[in-house]
């Protein structure tokens, strides 16, 4: 089995091509909820979302989040009310997120809440949130902190910031399925997400670090020169004192790889790094990356 660290629409794009190539009840995800927030009385987990609608086969895979060809009945009507949904929420989406609502409401684990989405999605991989608490990323800027989502999907990143943190009211630990999930692979996979947003928060889950210790850990940088592939990743880099391009995500994840790839095209030099073709522009390119990384790892064993 293969465990992968996930955030964003990075790894989901690698995650494309593994599920093509590998057994799809040997993929595992742990995923981040450091972006998870309550909308109109709804939970939503943008990346856990992701990563479940891909493996359902049903991801709108034109903006990587979403459901495929759903409607926008319920959101335009909730703003003619004058609600202030700044997302774009699909009826579809919603219909999870108003399930998973009701779920967390009533006492269940965001654990065993995604287990039966994913069940009932027929979806055959492992998808595991980091933690069961609530942890939320937030940025300052000049009028002070604002949630992650604030930032990039109101303001769309055009406000500088100054400083990333993450609140909550209790540290957050990691699950003890995404432990299990790590002790059972024979890798780590830490994907080309957003390394400050999507990566860290995992990583700073009690228990994740000491857990991957001992296994053979690949990281894909999600830069190309000083511009990540999508995202804001540059911004948050040098917000949090990183170097915006591969050799700050080396740095960022403090010693923990045992393999570093970066893109062929890349022209930042990170020592003793793999090069392989990451930019994923389509499913084909994804399968040739995840076939790469499998390579990797059969190499290192």
């Amino acid at each position: 089995m293969i465990t992968f660290l996930s955030g964003g629409t990075g790894t989901p794009k690698l995650l494309r091509g593994m599920q093509k190539v590998m057994d799809r009840h040997e993929i595992a995800v742990i995923v981040n909820t450091a972006e998870d927030v309550w909308i109109s009385g709804n939970h939503i987990s943008p990346d856990v979302d992701t990563v479940m609608y891909l493996f359902a086969g049903i991801l709108n895979t034109d903006t990587w989040w979403g459901i495929r060809s759903d409607t926008f009945t319920t959101h335009e009507e909730v703003k003619n009310l004058g609600i202030d949904e700044y997302i774009g929420i699909g009826d579809k989406d919603r219909a999870v997120h108003i399930a998973r609502g009701e779920m967390l409401r009533n006492g269940m684990r965001l654990t065993n809440v995604t287990k039966i989405l994913c069940e009932r999605y027929g979806v055959r991989e492992t998808v595991l949130p980091m933690t069961d608490t609530e942890v939320t990323t937030q940025v300052k800027t000049d009028i002070g902190y604002i949630d992650y989502q604030e930032y990039w999907v109101r303001a769309r990143g055009k406000i500088d910031i100054h400083e990333v943190v993450r609140s909550f009211n209790e540290p957050p630990v990691a699950t003890p399925e995404a432990l299990e999930a790590i002790e059972a692979s024979d890798a780590v996979v830490i994907g080309p997400s957003n390394p400050i947003t999507s990566i860290l928060p995992i990583l700073t889950c009690e228990g994740i670090k000491d857990a991957i210790k001992g296994k053979i850990v690949i990281a894909v940088s999600p830069f190309i020169g000083d511009g990540p592939v999508s995202g804001p990743a540059a911004a948050l880099m040098k917000a949090a004192d990183y170097e915006p391009n591969s050799i700050g995500t080396f740095n960022c994840y403090g010693g923990l790889t045992d393999v570093f790839v970066q893109d062929i095209r890349d022209p930042v030099a990170v020592s003793h790094s793999v090069r392989f073709d990451t930019l994923m522009v389509d499913e084909e390119k994804s399968i040739a990356l995840a076939k790469d990384i499998l390579g990797l790892i059969e190499t290192c064993r």
